[in-house]
């Protein structure tokens, strides 16, 4: 059969809707952006146990006093275990990406359930949307809206969006056709008909659809932190990363306390819009003893609820919390405060020498009156990012070998500000205990105690590039191996469980990297020299900020850490844990008083 190149035609379609249609995506991305802001700002407004309180007095409302207690009862664990902020951004998200979904959704299926073209047209594009996997999604979006909420809500709606389409069309077509009948019989316009028998009538279809949608969405909480979307997804994706499973089942439990809210809420939502759930709870609640356990099964009246949410949320107001912006962050007075509040955006990948780098960066640009923020991603999302200004620099970008091809591709929009590391390689490493494995070359024939695989790690890494397409074929070891692509905590983790196992592992690694420290491995030579010339670590950045903040890029210019550093402080931000990363940071200073001004240096002009 002849190559068919779908993926070349689609990446060209991609292109030319990027080149002519630019103005459009822009537009979405600010109404979107506008939304999320302003939801986030109403949700993540008030102190927690407050609008913990609110969210518990809807579920009182809507489900009894059982359900408004547990409500907050889960609402202060999430805030107990420090994931409030990150819990009320996924809920924003959920908010906003569950709204749009419906109001495509809702008139989408209305018109497939009167119209069987429409129908017969809706049917497989609605097939395709629910099927394709979650992460194609994000490669356009992130293209055509760049990194951050926005690629996140537009794969929420479009994952989500289906089941509303087909719960809407099929409550509709449930409704007796001779109801329908009669209805035109009486001379109704098809418009009173939809509004005053159909809907009515298809509500708990549609409602059980909102439900869905809801979930849906929220299901696809932890995708959207991969393209730097805030919220539990951020924080799983970085538990996930650097196999921290304190943190990612924190993460976790928020992520259910939420989904059980929210499916409970929408639940009882589509009992009270609907007149037969009306009916069917006025039925249950009379077939109730009377006697006993009345207090559990009290709801308020909806003017009582309502008139405690309003009351709470004026109690919000009259506190000044959804007053101006306040300056939580170190005030720096006199020539120190080189900032002025400025924004700096850092990007990162979930490798221990970029998260190191990048949050120094984030606490001495602080003191030095500066707003730093450090955002984690994949490596091919991150530099994507720098090349469209979705962030000002990287701080691990390895060069001339590992992320050449980033350069090639996207060069013309980086500043490259130089090394400040200068000793890195790039290997595949086994356990000392396996005899004879000293260099690439002796793998070849051993495939079968090796399982034949290389345990890799992010497929948009450089390294993961070089070796498929270099190193294997080089050494003739592309037909033995298969190189598995996963993550790096995932390869730690096989390396961790074989390593204890006592059994035959070969892993992607590079130096520095604290796996050397901790367990006896043996670096596999490379005597054709296909992995390259030695790395250098580099920091970047994009063209346009670097002009805009010329301190900063100054200051990062004449950056440099040894290797005794680079590695003493990976190893501080280890021991304080992956959602204390601060703590480590700050340890390491207090350790080294002497970096902070050098890495900054204020003079008179600054």
């Amino acid at each position: 059969m002849p190559r068919i190149h779908l993926g070349n035609w689609a990446e060209n379609v991609v292109n030319w809707l990027t080149d002519h249609l630019s103005w459009l995506f822009d537009a979405i991305s600010s109404v979107v952006n506008h939304m999320y802001d302003g939801v986030e700002w109403v949700l993540g407004g008030p102190p927690p146990l407050l609008m913990a309180a609110i969210l518990a007095v809807i579920a009182l409302w809507m489900r009894g006093l059982p359900a408004g207690v547990l409500a907050f009862l889960g609402f202060a664990l999430i805030d107990s275990v420090a994931q409030w902020d990150e819990a009320m951004q996924s809920l924003s998200l959920v908010v906003v990406s569950g709204a749009v979904a419906l109001l495509l959704a809702v008139p989408l299926g209305i018109w497939a359930a009167r119209n069987r073209t429409a129908s017969t047209v809706l049917r497989p594009v609605l097939d395709v949307m629910q099927t394709l996997p979650a992460f194609v999604y994000l490669i356009p979006a992130i293209i055509f809206f760049s990194l951050g909420t926005v690629p996140a809500v537009i794969a929420c709606i479009v994952f989500a969006m289906p089941v509303g389409v087909r719960m809407t069309e099929l409550g509709i077509r449930q409704v007796d056709e001779e109801l329908v009948e009669a209805a035109d019989a009486f001379g109704t316009s098809p418009g009173r008909t939809l509004m005053r028998v159909q809907l009515p009538l298809a509500l708990p279809t549609i409602m059980a659809g909102v439900n869905q949608v809801i979930m849906l969405t929220l299901s696809m909480v932890v995708i959207g932190g991969m393209v730097g979307a805030e919220g539990l997804g951020s924080t799983v994706f970085g538990a996930i990363s650097q196999v921290n499973i304190g943190l990612g089942f924190e993460g976790g439990i928020a992520v259910v306390i939420l989904a059980i809210y929210l499916d409970r809420i929408t639940g009882a939502l589509g009992d009270q819009v609907s007149p037969l759930g009306r009916r069917a709870l006025a039925l249950a609640r009379a077939k109730l003893p009377t006697r006993g356990l009345s207090v559990l099964r009290y709801r308020p009246r909806p003017a009582v609820g309502l008139s405690a949410v309003v009351a709470l949320a004026l109690i919000a107001c009259g506190t000044g919390i959804f007053g101006g912006d306040s300056d939580d962050g170190p005030t720096t007075a006199g020539s120190a405060n080189v900032g002025k509040g400025r924004t700096v955006k850092i990007g990162s990948f979930n490798w221990d020498e970029s998260i190191a780098s990048a949050n120094l960066w984030k606490e001495v640009l602080d003191a030095r009156g500066y707003k730093a923020q450090v955002n984690t991603y994949d490596p091919g999302a991150a530099f994507t990012g720098l090349s469209t200004g979705d962030f000002d620099y990287l701080t691990d970008a390895w060069l001339p070998t590992t992320h050449a091809s980033y350069l090639q591709q996207y060069g013309k929009d980086y500043a490259d500000l130089g090394k400040w590391y200068d000793q890195t390689s790039l290997e595949v490493s086994v356990p000392s205990y396996v005899q004879g494995v000293s260099s690439m070359a002796d793998l070849k024939g051993r495939g079968k105690e090796f399982g034949g695989r290389i345990i890799g790690i992010e497929p948009g890494a450089g390294e993961m590039k070089l070796l498929n397409s270099t190193v294997l074929k080089g050494y003739g070891l592309d037909s033995e191996y298969k190189v598995v692509s996963s993550s790096t905590s995932a390869m730690l983790a096989e390396l961790k469980r074989d390593y204890a196992q006592h059994k035959p592992v070969a892993v992607v690694l590079w130096s520095p990297h604290w796996a050397y420290s901790t367990y006896e491995l043996t670096k596999l030579a490379d005597p054709k020299g296909l992995w390259g010339k030695a790395d250098s670590i580099h920091n970047l950045a994009n063209k346009g900020q670097a002009d805009k903040l010329p301190q900063v890029t100054a200051w990062m210019k004449n950056f440099h850490l040894t290797e005794e550093q680079l590695s003493s402080l990976e190893a501080d931000i280890q021991s304080a844990g992956q959602d204390n990363t601060a703590a480590g940071v700050k340890k390491w200073l207090a350790k080294n008083p002497g970096i902070a001004d050098k890495m900054t240096p204020v003079t008179a002009a600054g």
